[in-house]
Formats: C-alpha cells, sequence, structure tokens
C-alpha cells in the first residue's frame, strides 16, 4: 500500500499521507511526496491539499533515515527535493491536525498557506537531540515570523500550540478540528478557481522574496509580468471586470 496517496477532486489534487503510525519522514516518503505533487501538476490541478490520514499529520523524521552513510551526507539531494516541494508551479494548502513536530512542521513549512486544527501541536524538538532541524525549519520560520521567535523555537524544543502560531504568523488559520477538512479544501477550491498564471507568479516572486530579498524578486519581475500578460485569464479578468466589476470573472487557469 502506497504511504502516499493522490486523488484528483475537481481542480484540486489531494495528497494523503498514509504511513503508519506517525508519517515519519525519510528521502523515500519525501520522494513519493514529490510524485504526487508532480502527478497532481500533470493532471492539471490547479492547487494542492496536503493533509495526512493518520493520527498526526507528520510526527518528525525517521532519523535513521536521514543518518549513517550516504544519506547523511545527500544534503544536495534533500535540499532539491525541498526545493521541489516549496516551489511547486501551483499553490499548496497544509490541513493539520495533531502533531507537526520536527520534520512535520517542516513539511508544512514547505506549503504556501497552513491551516490548522485548534488542537494540533507543533514544534522543532532536534536540539534536544543535539541535532538542528534537518528540513530547513529554522530558516523557514525566521522567514514567516523573524528570527527571535525562530531561536526560541529551535533553542527550547518546546511544543506551541496553533493560536499562538498563528498569532506570530507562521500559519495561516486555526479551525475547530471538526472543521479543519472542509476549511482547508474551501481555501484550496478557492485559489483552484483563482487565475492560476497569476498565481504562480504571485507564488514565485513571494518565493524568491523570502529567500533572495527584494532585488531577487525585483530581477524576475519582468518575466513575471511578461507571463501574466500573456495569460488568457488576465485578459478574462479584465473583460469581466469592464463589464460587470471586480469579482466575476470565471478563470480557466491558462
Amino acid at each position: 500500500m502506497s504511504t502516499v496517496v493522490f486523488e484528483k477532486d475537481g481542480a484540486v489534487g489531494v495528497v494523503t499521507m498514509s504511513k503508519p503510525p506517525h508519517n515519519l519522514i525519510e528521502n523515500v516518503f519525501l520522494e513519493d511526496l514529490l510524485g504526487a505533487y508532480t502527478k497532481a501538476v500533470d493532471e492539471g490541478c490547479r492547487s494542492i491539499l496536503l493533509r495526512s490520514a493518520m493520527r498526526h499529520f507528520c510526527a518528525g523524521a525517521d532519523v535513521a533515515g536521514f543518518t549513517g552513510g550516504q544519506r547523511r551526507r545527500d544534503q544536495a539531494g534533500l535540499d532539491a527535493l525541498l526545493d521541489a516541494l516549496e516551489n511547486v508551479r501551483i499553490p499548496t494548502v497544509a490541513a493539520v491536525h495533531g502533531a507537526a513536530l520536527g520534520g512535520g512542521f517542516e513539511l508544512a513549512l514547505t506549503c504556501d498557506m497552513i491551516v490548522a486544527a485548534d488542537t494540533a501541536f507543533f514544534g522543532m524538538a532536534e536540539a534536544s537531540l543535539g541535532l538542528i532541524p534537518l528540513l530547513g525549519g529554522v530558516q523557514r520560520v525566521v522567514q514567516r515570523v523573524g528570527p527571535a521567535r525562530a531561536k526560541e523555537m529551535a533553542m527550547f524544543g518546546r511544543r506551541h500550540g496553533p493560536a499562538a502560531l498563528e498569532r506570530w504568523g507562521a500559519i495561516n488559520l486555526v479551525v475547530e478540528e471538526s472543521e479543519l477538512l472542509a476549511v482547508a479544501m474551501s481555501w484550496a477550491r478557492q485559489l483552484a478557481a483563482g487565475p492560476t498564471v497569476a498565481l504562480r507568479a504571485i507564488k514565485t516572486l513571494a518565493n524568491l522574496s523570502a529567500r533572495h530579498g527584494i532585488a531577487g524578486a525585483d530581477a524576475r519581475q519582468s518575466d513575471m509580468n511578461d507571463m501574466m500578460w500573456a495569460s488568457t485569464d488576465q485578459k478574462r479578468g479584465l473583460t469581466a471586470f469592464m463589464k460587470s466589476g471586480p469579482g466575476s470573472a470565471v478563470f480557466e487557469g491558462n
């Protein structure tokens, strides 16, 4: 049985982690995730919802899978996998319940948006093992909430409730656990109904700015503008605006 399941729900690619008992991350699991993301793009999905079928979203990394022999040394390959997940060309929404710890939190941070259940909890406990977060968690928390909070989370290794992380800006929204899937799917469907080319450009510029500053994003602004102006959805949007005002366009993703 596959540990990552892909299903197409309308224009949303639903990627479900199903690796007993707690979706522990290792290289093969990440490759399976990337395969599901690639399938979503290839099948014409316009957004991705990442969720878990297990008790927890993801309780962390399988440390044995990242240490010893070649795997410990293949940081470049691991970085490439994470980069591909983070920069997939369509928007991604993580629906987090239960634990998102260590690598699980880092995996959620590769998504564009995080919707969390009110019962979820987050943390980076690697320092208690004499480790650092292996999947880019420190820098991605810095990206979202700044260095002070990132140092606090990574150095103390405490678990945090979703309300605090929503207040800090690390996650986007907290909802009742019973409403998690419905709300996260609603976000994914709204993104899938949007102007896919423009959303891709926005994602590209935001990620470039996070990694390379405003100058890095500015260097690609003209390319993103050209891509947007060449899209058919841009024409649909402006035509609908002229006829019936904002919010009236029906986009088709091209």
